[in-house]
Order: C-alpha cells, then structure tokens, then sequence
C-alpha cells in the first residue's frame, strides 16, 4: 500500500512539475516574440527603435520584483493556489498589449513579466520539494529547458508568422486567450498540496523568510553570476540579435530570426546536459566556470569575428548551450539555504537575476540610439555591447568566491526554518 502511494505520489507531482513547465514555455514565447516583431511594433505604437525595446523590457520590470511574492508565496500557499492565477496575469497582460494603446499596452507587458514569474518558480519549487536533491540541478535545467523552448518558439514560429503577415494585435490577442487557457487547465489538473503551518502572521513569515535568504552572501553571488551570464541572452539576443544581424552583418531577416533563434535552441541544449553534468560530478563550480569561458569566448566572437568567417549557426547555439551555466545558482541557492525557504531561495536569485534585465535593457538601447543614431553599424553594436563581456568576465571572478554545495562536498544545511 506504502509503495502505490509513494507511486502515485510520484507521478502526481511529475505531471505538476510538467503542467508548469509548460506554462513557462508560453510564458518565454511571449518574452521573446517582440524581438522579431522590431518594425511591426515601431509601427503598431509609434515609436523609435529604442523605444520598442524600452517597451519590451517592461517585462523584466515586473518579472523581477514579482519574483520575491512569488517565492514567498509558494512555500505558504502551494502551486496550486499561486501558478494558475499566474498564468491568467500573463493572459491578461497579452490581450491589453493587443490593444493597440502605447498606454495599455506598457501595462500589459509589465503584466507578463510579473505574470509569467510564477511558471519558473512554481516549476523549480516543485522540482526540488518532490524530487531527490541528487536530481536537483537536472529537473531545474529541464525546467529551463522548456522555457528556452519557448524563448525558441518565440522566435522560429513567430518570426515566420510575422512575415506571412499576421497582424501585431491578432498575435497577441491569440496568446492571451492561450494564456486564459492555461490558467484554467492549471488550476483542474494541478494537485492541492498543504498549507504551510505559519498562517498566523503571513506577512511577517514571508519577511522574515526573504530575510534569512538575503542576509547570506552565497544567496547574493549567486543572483549575480545569474544575472551576469544570463543578460547575453535576454538582452543582447531577445530584444537586439535579430536587428544586430540586419544592421552590422547584412544578413535579411528571414536569416536573421532563425539564427538568432540558436541561441535559446543551445539552452534547450546546455540547461538540462550541464544540470546533469553537475549531478553526475557532484560539484557546481567547475560546470558554471566551464560554461561562463565559453559564453565569453562565443560572445567575443559574435561581435568582432570578420563578416562570414563563422559559420552562420554555430556562434550562437553553442553560446545559448554554455550560457545554460546560469541555471546552476538556482541550485546552489537552495542547497546554500535552509530547506524550509526553497521557493523564498527561488524567488531571490530570479529577482537578483532579472534585476539585470529590468536595470540595464533600456541603458543599453539608448547607448546605441547616442552613439549610432538611427543607421546603427557593427562598430556601434560592439562599442554598446561590449559591457556585456566585461560581465561575464565578473561573472568568472564571483565564482571562485562561491562555496561547492555539490553532493561531493556537501554538508547538510540546518533544517530549523525561520520562526515568525
């Protein structure tokens, strides 16, 4: 009897986890549709170059700070009374994108990101409060392998649409009614799970919780190696890559989505291979360094290699595979804190994380609207994303300053959570 409910145990939180993984696969759709979508956006709200992408990363404005409520909230409350509602925040935010209002539109985006945070940590919470933590790091770079599956899709599907002549607005209009969808099937099929003991003084936990994550530095090197390496893909190749390729290496657009598509294709790639890599050896560090010197070395490449001496691909899938070394901090974070804040640990390094995106997207379209105008050429794509390198190079440095929390060297982390 014990052994049927262990097995039905197990195959009940299996089919939560992929639930969510498939939310967060929509989610990244949309996070990487406007990328491909430039003129018709310019064209839809009336704006420049840098503006579009001003917009675009209103999504790292929600995504961000809603990373915090997010983990709190799913250790208390559960996935199930979280997630969905998640999913319907993302729908919501596509249809007023849809609107064809500048105004509605900048609160819809914001809505996605804040939104579409609860797909990644709800999918990680569930990953590594049912699973075996010799199995951690793998099923949270599967989760992240459906994401950049999505951030693919967002790229390769649409960017095809777009040029069938599928309209900005009944783009969006369809996601949002998806994103309705799933919240739906989300809230049926997701399993309840127990409410946290601490319902005296929700509020009061919940601080008390971000407290304890933050208050430990490994915490904070680890949302800063993953925001370091993870901006590569997020700004420079979602919002810039398929306009980079256009204006400084002459390639047409059609070329241009599907190559800048490789590098969230590597992710599905990398996020899964190098999870399991660190598993398999025991040890955290070594797959993060390994990975961060080859994102440095692709990313050198993709902005002062010649003109057609790469070949077209390559660059680009084998950085999205290296970059995948980002996900790993989202291991050492819950193993470097106690078991009691797994979804607070969650919630911290993403907003650490995507602080990065929200502070530095729009810093980087204005540096090349200043320095290029607007006849952007390869030597003002490389003088404005150069900085880019100089983070992962730091990225590198904060590494060594991290402590193994791999099973090699692990110690057990004290269990007592934090009493409110």
């Amino acid at each position: 009897m014990n052994e049927n409910k262990a097995a039905l145990g197990a195959r009940t939180a299996a089919l939560a986890w992929l639930l969510t993984a498939v939310y967060y696969f929509y989610q990244y759709t949309l996070r990487s549709a406007p990328a491909v979508m430039m003129p018709q956006l310019s064209e839809t709200f009336g704006l420049g170059v840098a503006g579009v992408a001003s917009m675009a990363g209103l999504f790292y404005y929600g995504y961000s700070p809603f990373s915090l409520i997010a983990g709190a909230a799913m250790d208390r409350l559960g996935p199930r009374r979280i997630v969905p509602l998640g999913a319907a925040t993302v729908g919501v935010g596509a249809l007023l994108f849809a609107s064809g209002s500048r105004d509605a539109a900048n609160v819809g985006r914001f809505l996605q990101g804040a939104g579409g945070v609860f797909a990644l940590v709800g999918a990680a919470y569930i990953a590594t409060t049912n699973f075996p933590a010799s199995r951690a790091a793998t099923l949270i770079g599967a989760t992240q392998m459906f994401g950049m599956a999505g951030g693919s899709a967002g790229q390769f599907a649409v960017g095809p649409l777009m040029a069938s002549g599928v309209s900005v607005r009944g783009f969006w209009a369809g996601m949002g009614i998806l994103g309705l969808a799933i919240s739906v099937l989300l809230f049926v099929l997701l399993p309840e799970s127990p409410r946290s003991e601490r319902r005296d003084d929700w509020l009061r936990g919940a601080a008390g919780a971000l407290g304890q994550v933050f208050r430990n530095p490994q915490s904070i090197l680890c949302g800063a190696i993953a925001g370091l390496l993870f901006i590569p893909t997020t700004i420079f190749d979602m919002i810039w890559g398929v306009r980079y390729l256009q204006d400084a290496r002459g390639v047409d657009y059609a070329s241009a989505v599907v190559r800048s598509a490789t590098v969230p294709l590597g992710w599905i790639i990398g996020c899964p291979l190098l999870g399991w890599a660190s598993d398999r050896m025991g040890r955290r560090k070594p797959v993060i360094l390994a990975g961060a010197v080859v994102l440095l070395a692709c990313f050198a490449l993709i902005l002062y290699a010649p003109t057609g001496s790469l070949p077209p691909y390559l660059p680009g899938l084998v950085a999205g595979l290296a970059s995948g070394a980002a996900m790993l901090p989202y291991t050492v974070i819950k193993e470097a804190n106690p078991p009691g804040v797994s979804g607070t640990a969650t919630g911290v390094v993403n907003f650490l994380n995507f602080t990065f995106s929200a502070l530095l997207g729009p810093v980087f379209g204005w540096i090349l609207a200043a320095i290029g105008g607007g006849t952007a050429r390869l030597e003002h794509y490389q003088t404005a994303f150069q900085p880019l390198m100089y983070g992962i190079g730091l990225a590198i440095v904060l590494t060594f300053l991290l402590k193994e929390t791999g099973s090699a060297v692990q110690r057990p982390v004290p269990a007592t959570e934090h009493q409110s």
